[in-house]
């Protein structure tokens, strides 16, 4: 797998530094249990060649590595579950900071939310 993180995470956190920083996101950390929200379903369009996230306003068009990281959340997981299993997968990268900035954003953007862990 490539991990393409400046594909969108870093690209995201320039727009909202510009915009005076990221003080309306919510922390997400190691030991939080994130699911999709139920307003969304996320799928894998072959058309696109990318995983989407579907709501009834619209479509969001996923990068691979956002891709990555919101698919392992369908049906709900621990944050430092797919941590792990990412970094697994690429071991000469520090990607577990970018992961937690993702996840913050998509919880920000209500593309997924904190729940009771199962």
């Amino acid at each position: 797998m490539i991990w393409s993180q400046s594909l969108f995470i870093n690209k995201y956190k320039v727009q909202c530094q510009c915009e005076g920083g990221m003080s309306g996101v919510d922390e997400v950390n190691d030991a939080d249990f994130i699911e999709i929200h139920p307003m969304y379903m996320l799928r894998w369009e072959e058309s696109e060649q990318a995983h989407i996230l579907l709501y009834p306003e619209g479509i969001v068009k996923l990068n691979s590595s956002a891709g990555e990281i919101l698919k392992r959340f369908v049906g709900g997981r621990l944050v430092a579950e797919v941590v792990a299993e990412l970094s697994a997968l690429c071991p000469d990268e520090d990607i577990a900071a970018d992961i937690l900035a993702f996840l913050e954003i998509a919880n920000d953007k209500g593309w997924t939310r904190k729940a009771a862990q199962a």
